[in-house]
Parts: C-alpha cells; structure tokens; sequence
C-alpha cells in the first residue's frame, strides 16, 4: 500500500512547505546556535526557549509541555549541546503533532460524502473547496460544489470560478437565499447525479456571533433530514496568520458545530507557525490539510515530522 508520503507530488508539496513556512528571521533557531556554542544547556537557556515559543503562538499549555519534556532531558544529562537540545525540542513537537495527524478519508460507500465548510471570513473557505475539488478530482472522484454563502454575491462568483476551473457542477441560488435550503438542494442533486463528494461553502461569520452559528446548526439539522449521517465532515478552515484567535474560534465552533477535521491555511503568511501546535494541544482535531500560498500545489496533506522540519528549518534527511 501507497503511504501518504510515497505519493505523487507530497515530497514536492513538503519542498513548498519548507521554502514558504517561517520565511524571514527564524523565531526560534536563527540566532540559537550563536547564542550556544560552548555554553551548557541551562535553566536561562530553556527560559529563553520558552519565552520564543510563547511569542511564536504555540501557546501556554504546549510550550509548558515542550519544556517538561526537555527539563527532564537536561536533569538526566542528555542534552549537551545545542544540536541535542534542537533534536530534543523537535520531537517534543512532533509528539505533540502526531495525532493530530490524519488525512481526510472519504468513504466510498458514503455517496454523496458531504463536507461542510466553516470558518470565519477572510479565513480562504473558498479557496480551499477549490483547492480540495481540485484535489479528489485527481483522486479520481466526481466533485459538486454548493454555493451556501448566500450573503456575499461576490462568494458566489469566486466558487462559480473554482466549478469552471475544476469543471465541476455547483448548486447556486440568488443573493438572500436561504443557505440550509441552497445545501440541501445541493445534497439533492448531488444524489441524483450520483457524485462521489459534495463540498458545501458556508457564509464567514465570527464564532462569537450566536445568531449566524445557529444558522449552522440549522444546516446540519436540515441535511440530517436526508442522510442522517451528513455532514460526514464538518471541516474548519484556519487563518494561520491570526495566532491565538485561531484557538479561541476552533474553540467555538467545535463547541457549536463538532468540527471534525482542520485546514490550516496562509502558513506562507507568517513567522509563527506555531499555532498549529496550539490548536493540536487543546484540541485534539485531526488536522487535515495545511496551505502555504495561492497556488494548488500549495496546499497538501499535513504531516506533523515534515511540519517541524519546515517550522525549526532543521535539515532534511529525506530530500532526494
């Protein structure tokens, strides 16, 4: 069997994710090595580690859990040096990640598999059905999209962009139309034609606005009338670039919605990756895709080793 990483164009999306992910100053290793050589790995230096990864948005309760791990290490004497110390913080990171790390599986006896997408505005939902249509395409699977973001014409015309693109069909009703009834629509052509996968697009909206999180509810609710079992996934679309925010409204919206899967978007966009292992801390929900760029190529299945590679720029042993 195929692994993931063995597949077409991974080890090049990883290339990507290298080159695009914490560009500029590295928050936590550029200078590290300067500030070591000859130095024994002390509590100043952990404390320095600790006050770096707090601003590169890991978060409280993952970066307490890093330098658990690595006070432990220091008291038994195995790090003594800046490399060890290095390796050390990168698998206390990977550890964190790994279970966090689990690609979006579509059922083939589930037709059509809904995804419903979520997020807030400005967070790339769009972009990514886009991304994600283009993705099973090359899977070999049939892909419609459902126009649900009702409120913004302009969402209409961008996903109408991507169904030409993808050359896919999409369920699309006027501007003001009721959303849950746009979607159900779109479950009930996407059953009737057969399709393997319906991605439904939903209007942005910040999780602290309760009214626009029932409508939500009342989306599941509505598709539950037709297959009790849609959605089969309720994705959650990121903005990488907004640190902590991120975790506040992943908070939310798994409180509301029970997100099933993440996509972790404009990770091209910022020095502080680190919030995806904030989120992978509080939260536990599988991380699905991550994206560094507009391009379809920038966008690939999360994988946490390659991820705090690409974050700490620690060389690549598996480059060919």
């Amino acid at each position: 069997m195929t692994s993931e990483a063995d597949k077409p164009g991974v080890r090049g999306f990883f290339k990507r994710l290298r080159a695009k992910l914490n560009v500029g100053p590295a928050w936590l290793t550029t200078d590290i090595k300067e500030l070591l050589p000859g130095r024994k790995i002390d509590a100043q230096i952990l404390e320095d580690l600790e006050t770096r990864l707090i601003m590169a948005d890991v978060g409280v309760e993952a970066t307490g859990r890093i330098l658990e791990d690595l006070r432990r290490r220091v008291a038994r004497k195995e790090l003594s040096d800046v490399d060890a110390l290095l390796a050390a913080l990168a698998k206390a990171m990977t550890e964190i990640l790994q279970p966090v790390e689990r690609p979006l599986v579509i059922d083939p006896a589930i037709k059509p598999y809904v995804i419903l997408v979520v997020g807030i505005n400005g967070a790339g939902k769009t972009t990514t059905i886009g991304k994600l249509a283009h993705r099973l395409l090359g899977e070999g699977r049939s892909v419609m999209l459902a126009a649900g973001d009702t409120f913004r014409a302009a969402a209409r015309e961008q996903l109408t962009i991507w169904a030409e693109r993808n050359q896919v069909p999409i369920i699309a009703q006027q501007s003001g139309a009721e959303p849950a009834a746009v979607i159900f629509d779109g479950l009930q052509a996407a059953r009737a034609r057969q399709v393997d996968v319906l991605i439904a697009d939903t209007a942005g909206r910040l999780h602290t606005q309760a009214h626009l999180m029932d409508e939500l509810k009342k989306v599941k609710r509505v598709l539950a009338r037709l297959d009790p079992g849609a959605p089969h996934e309720v994705l959650l679309i990121l903005d990488g670039t907004i640190g902590q925010n991120a975790v506040a409204q992943a908070v939310e919206f798994h409180k509301g919605l029970g997100v099933t899967g993440l996509v972790v978007t404009k990770l091209d966009g910022t020095a502080k990756g680190g919030v995806v292992l904030a989120i992978a801390q509080k939260l536990g929900i599988p991380i699905r895709f991550v994206g560094v760029g507009e391009d379809t190529e920038d966008f690939g299945v999360f994988n946490a080793a390659e991820f705090v590679s690409a974050l700490l720029k620690t060389p690549d042993d598996t480059a060919a």
